[in-house]
């Protein structure tokens, strides 16, 4: 059997209570390979979109420019939270109700655009060659530096106010890689003077893939495959530069083509549709970042 027959992305709805690691098990099993990974993780609290490789497009995750995401939340102002999320303990509680939906839409702007953030403690950034949240586990204090990232939009689509003095609110958020969204419930939470944590998230677009390609880990067992084919992948995650037989026979043997002036890494594709590399221009090369089809695959 050729090592392209199965391999493709499977873009994954994550459900709640999963790590991506359990997920990566669950679709080892159900699609009989062990050569599955994850392109980024989703807290087991979050659902949605989880991008895998399967088999040979394992090779693409690291390419994939998986550099814009999508999310769905609900924020609890008047409660903060060891994890800045509903799975950590309560360390403070003040009532959220006097708040006005301006002075909300206030603190919201100032979170949207480019703004210096610090990640959640619990998060799985490393710390000299250990993440975060282990460090927390463990009993350390954590402090991690403010990171600049781009929140492009940060929308409250609806406000209720529950008992305890509680206030929920239901956002949109579309940001750049390394956004943490709990992040944003805890500085928006502070800024308010209440505090606040995240108690719901749902990823629904991460990079060119939607909820739209994703499926349950249920449908999946009904239908184990792969969402995207290893072609359609690559046409769909990168621009595409056709090319001809001679061209397609070099690159298969590890050759380069000459630049065509495209910028980033790209597809190139033959006649008949099929990936044959992802390219990278630098200089007078065109040369190979990720062979699709070796010649040895023939």
């Amino acid at each position: 059997m050729s090592t392209l027959e199965g391999a493709g992305l499977l873009i994954v709805d994550k459900a709640a209570g999963m790590t991506s690691h359990d997920v990566v098990a669950r679709c080892r099993k159900l699609l009989h390979t062990k050569k599955i990974g994850h392109a980024g993780t989703l807290d087991p609290m979050a659902t949605g979109v989880l991008v895998l490789g399967v088999d040979r497009a394992t090779k693409m995750l690291g390419l994939l420019a998986l550099t814009t995401k999508s999310y769905t939340a609900t924020i609890r102002l008047g409660a903060a939270t060891t994890t800045d999320d509903a799975e950590g303990e309560v360390v403070s509680t003040a009532s959220a109700s006097h708040i006005t939906d301006a002075e909300i839409a206030g603190h919201v702007a100032a979170l949207t655009g480019e703004i210096a953030q610090v990640p959640s403690s619990v998060s799985a950034i490393k710390i000299d060659g250990r993440r975060a949240h282990a460090l927390i586990r463990a009993g350390e204090e954590v402090v991690l530096p403010p990171r600049q990232v781009v929140v492009s939009k940060f929308d409250v689509l609806a406000r209720r106010d529950e008992a305890d003095g509680f206030v929920d609110l239901d956002v949109e958020v579309d940001c750049s890689s390394g956004t943490y969204i709990r992040a944003l419930a805890r500085d928006l939470g502070t800024a308010l003077g209440v505090g606040g944590h995240l108690t719901a998230l749902r990823r629904t677009v991460v990079g060119p893939f939607t909820l739209e390609h994703a499926r349950t880990l249920e449908e999946l067992a009904d239908e184990p495959a792969v969402s995207l084919d290893i072609d359609t992948a690559a046409l769909t995650a990168f621009p595409h530069r056709t090319i001809d037989a001679d061209e397609a026979e070099s690159l298969s043997q590890g050759r380069w083509l000459e630049p065509i002036g495209l910028s980033g890494v790209y597809a190139t594709v033959d006649s008949e549709g099929r990936a044959i590399a992802l390219v990278q221009e630098k200089g007078k090369r065109a040369a190979s970042v990720m062979v699709v089809r070796p010649a040895t695959l023939r």
